[in-house]
């Protein structure tokens, strides 16, 4: 007899059974019939309770090892499994009110397990007999626990014990990106991730804020809004991905959901545990057109019936395309562990480090004529403004974790989770800027009526160690109120960062020769076409001391409750009380600030049928002064040892409003999403322009306001069995609506893309054969201030705008399954060579970030899987 499992998102594999076995699992509460899908023969007894009775179900994706016995408890029913196997095949889960059926559906959906009756109290389980070989879906081993197994592109649930109720329940605009689409996108590192999503920008770093994971999300900068696996990842880092299971974006304020800040949103990655299974999977990737090597390994050991235990690593030597002399090298490992004694209590540690270095690039720099990057005017797309001998990027991060989930039963389940985290951010490197109009320089010093043709390379470093211990105790409580049922999460945080961060010192220059025989203040100025690669100085390069270290204790306290009508109508609310303190020192001075931060979130949610759902949510978020961790003074959000009193404010305060609705179609394969939204801004910071009566140049100023509206649209899923799509389109219209400036009225934010569009889609051509491709484009951003897209034009001149360009960009892939366990992928990334650019700084003279160029990767892939 011969089947094929068919693991989602993966090859197809055969295999021969001598025998088939069948599990017997007696139920019996009282007269009550468990009937289930494709029940066979024997019919309910006369005195059986009706099938039709619904009750609630809320049991997480996961073996059906673990899935059964809570189901158990659930129904109130007994089984037994005759055979081990069984218990390793991935359940879904099911979350709502039910049937038995109904639940048990959902519970084995994507499995290859069908039950049959054989009396009104004993249920026979049995993997499905055959007669010819046909096509079951199951869940690939190491595949994403909490995508569709039958439609990996679409998230079925958030992996956060915050969010009760299925995606297409959940009244927010959330994107996943799962297992299988951050594969298909070729996106190893978290920049890669957002730089091909809908709705987020990305952002430069500079000499007050770090160089790393910066990006907005619906406008809103959310560099310190980072979480990996739900606990704050504090400070900037450089992300890689290679033990992440899926990238979660939660858009608009979530500060009741994640604390402080999270004005536009909140990211958080959920990264790989260990397994009730066996696989070993292998991964190396070459790369035309910036040199990569790089080799990944995911290895699960069931080690006993209770212990699990999963080892990631990574290593990757490479070049960026487009870009003269740039490296990227990695290297990385991981590992996690889950013992789970009995069915209610489970413990899960997990520990990963992760190491980058090469040499950096910090962008080319501006025309201030025409307000684009010089490489839209004839300068070559990969010139290089670094210095060679002495620019590095070296970042580091260990993480680890343990938590511990105890079940006491149907209805309370304690958990607490413990964190310590250590990360390193280190670098030298050379941004390209216009020379200073003043004193010796004048001459070379460009303006909006003359462009100079040279640029000053100066050195920007940063040395910032961060240190985190963060512990979150929860309690998750069950219980119906009449016909209501309630999903309540009782829960607190308790975190100590500790942040130090300062520069190098010795970076002066001294070069004297070439087209401009000075330094100024040791920055060489140089052609902007022909720029050197090597510096030289006379003093050692060593730490500056005097850091300003930050110090930052969080108490928090949360509750929320989803309540539940029948899965008709879902109402859910929630607070969050924060008590924010942080002290910021050098060696000669101190500064501090407290704040009390109380936070809510409200929704209702309509199901007119079960596919669908059409909701109202509300959300507030504030974010305190300092909340920008890597920030060295109030001009990049942070809280300098030595700033005024009056430079301290209170939060910036902000609140969302979202009508959306959502729909599952295509046998609940395809979610549909479409949202609008509007965030209010109240408190917000802005900076004085020179020449304003009244301010100093560049001094913060509070009580600005803006407002971001508009619409999120998103695909995830399937359009038919072979068909796979995800996609997002979001437009807003984020504007200043209160301003020092009167001219800054009206204006839009700087450095957002109000328009961007994504679309990843692959068809399965034959069995082997798989095509796909990816579409991404970004409209116009233009730069300015810490507020308005002004292009920081001294007042009172009018609003003259630096600008990135609006771009296209396309990527296609193939993967051909080349036997059981082995794979080949070619995958094309930017395939015209668009020139186009991640990121400007906020001023008037702009260094700009080029995006790499085009480049071919070809991947082999060995994926053994054992039961």
């Amino acid at each position: 007899m011969r089947f094929k499992i068919r693991t989602a998102g993966k090859k197809k594999v055969t295999r021969r059974w001598v025998t088939m076995g069948t599990l017997v699992a007696c139920s019996a509460v009282g007269s009550k019939t468990i009937n289930v899908a494709r029940a066979q023969g024997v019919p309910p007894a006369g005195g059986a309770i009706s099938q039709t009775q619904g009750q609630r179900f809320d049991i997480a994706p996961g073996p059906l090892s673990e899935v059964l016995p809570q189901f158990s408890r659930a129904a109130g029913i007994t089984f037994t499994l005759s055979a081990d196997s069984i218990g390793t095949l991935n359940s879904p889960g099911v979350s709502g009110t039910f049937t038995t059926q109904e639940a048990l559906q959902h519970l084995l959906q994507g499995t290859s397990v069908t039950f049959r009756f054989t009396s009104p109290t004993a249920v026979t389980f049995q993997l499905r007999v055959l007669t010819e070989s046909v096509d079951v879906t199951a869940r690939a081993p190491g595949a994403d626990p909490y995508a569709d197994p039958d439609a990996p592109y679409k998230a079925d649930r958030l992996s956060s014990s915050k969010f009760t109720e299925p995606v297409v329940n959940t009244a927010k605009s959330v994107t996943v990106l799962t297992q299988e689409a951050l594969e298909d996108k070729n996106a190893t590192t978290l920049r890669e991730v957002l730089r091909s999503t809908a709705g987020i920008t990305l952002g430069s770093g500079e000499g007050g804020n770090a160089f790393g994971d910066r990006f907005f999300i619906r406008g809103f900068d959310a560099r310190n809004d980072v979480f990996v696996d739900g606990v704050r990842d504090a400070g900037v880092s450089i992300r890689e991905n290679f033990d992440d299971e899926q990238v979660e974006i939660l858009r608009g304020p979530a500060s009741s959901f994640a604390g402080r800040g999270t004005s536009g949103g909140a990211l958080n990655i959920v990264t790989k545990e260990a397994r009730s299974t066996n696989f070993y999977h292998f991964g190396v990737q070459g790369g035309f057109g910036d040199s990569t090597r790089r080799g990944t390994v995911d290895i699960n050991k069931k080690i006993s019936p209770v212990l699990d235990v999963r080892l990631n690593g990574m290593v990757q030597y490479a070049d960026v395309a487009g870009r003269d002399f740039t490296t990227d090298n990695r290297w990385g490992a991981a590992g996690a562990v889950s013992y789970h004694p009995t069915g209610n209590f489970k413990i899960t540690a997990n520990y990963s480090h992760s190491y980058l270095w090469g040499l950096p690039d910090f962008g080319v720099p501006t025309n201030q004529v025409t307000r684009e990057p010089v490489t839209e005017s004839g300068i070559s797309r990969d010139t290089y403004y670094g210095a060679v001998n002495r620019d590095f990027t070296k970042s580091t991060q260990d993480i680890g974790t343990i938590d511990g989930e105890w079940r006491i039963n149907e209805h309370l389940t304690l958990d607490n989770k413990l964190r310590a985290s250590h990360s390193l951010l280190n670098y030298i490197g050379t941004i390209p800027e216009n020379p200073s109009a003043n004193g010796a320089t004048a001459p070379y010093s460009s303006n909006l009526n003359f462009y100079s043709g040279y640029v000053q390379l100066n050195a920007q470093s940063r040395y910032e160690p961060v240190d985190v211990i963060n512990d979150q105790p929860e309690a998750r409580i069950i219980f119906d109120t009449g016909q209501i049922h309630h999903s309540a999460v009782l829960g607190g945080e308790f975190s100590d960062e500790r942040i130090s961060i300062q520069g190098y010192s010795g970076l002066t220059s001294e070069l004297t020769t070439g087209p401009v025989a000075f330094t100024s203040s040791g920055a060489p100025i140089v052609t902007v076409a022909d720029p050197p690669h090597y510096f030289y100085g006379a003093h050692p390069i060593q730490l500056a001391g005097n850091p300003l270290k930050y110090k930052v204790g969080t108490r928090a306290a949360y509750l929320m409750d989803t309540a539940n009508y029948k899965d008709v109508i879902i109402l859910s609310a929630g607070i969050r009380y924060d008590d924010y303190h942080i002290r910021s020192a050098n060696n000669t001075a101190s500064n501090w600030a407290n704040d009390g931060i109380t936070s809510y979130n409200a929704s209702l949610l309509v199901k007119p049928v079960k596919i669908g759902s059409i909701y109202f949510a509300y959300a507030t978020a504030a974010d305190p002064v300092g909340a920008e961790l890597d920030a060295t003074s109030s001009a990049y959000g942070g809280l300098a040892a030595t700033q005024l009193a009056t430079q301290i404010f209170g939060p910036q305060k902000s609140r969302s409003y979202e009508v959306g609705t959502k729909w599952e179609l295509i046998g609940r394969h395809l979610l549909l999403t479409v949202a609008p939204f509007q965030t209010d801004v109240t408190n917000a910071r802005e900076t004085a322009p020179n020449g304003l009566p009244g301010y100093t140049s560049g001094q913060i100023v509070p009580n600005a306001a803006y407002r971001v509206r508009g619409i999120d649209f998103e695909v995830a899923g399937k359009l038919t069995s072979k068909w796979s799509v995800m996609g997002g389109f979001v437009t807003m219209d984020p504007k200043v609506t209160k301003s020092i400036v009167p001219a800054n009225v009206g204006l839009q934010l700087a450095n957002i893309a109000p328009q961007s569009f994504n679309l990843l889609t692959k068809y399965q051509v034959t069995s082997r054969l798989e095509l796909g491709g990816q579409a991404v484009y970004a409209s116009e951003i233009k730069g300015g201030s810490l507020l308005a897209a002004n292009g920081g034009i001294a007042y009172p001149g009018a609003p003259n705008p630096t600008f990135l360009p609006s771009y296209w960009r396309f990527d296609v892939f193939a993967e051909h399954r080349i036997n059981s366990f082995a794979s080949l992928k070619l995958y094309g990334q930017n395939l015209t060579n668009k020139t186009y650019y991640d990121s400007l700084y906020q001023s008037a003279q702009p260094f700009v970030k080029v995006a790499p160029g085009r480049v071919v990767y070809l991947s082999l892939s060995l994926n053994f899987n054992k039961s």
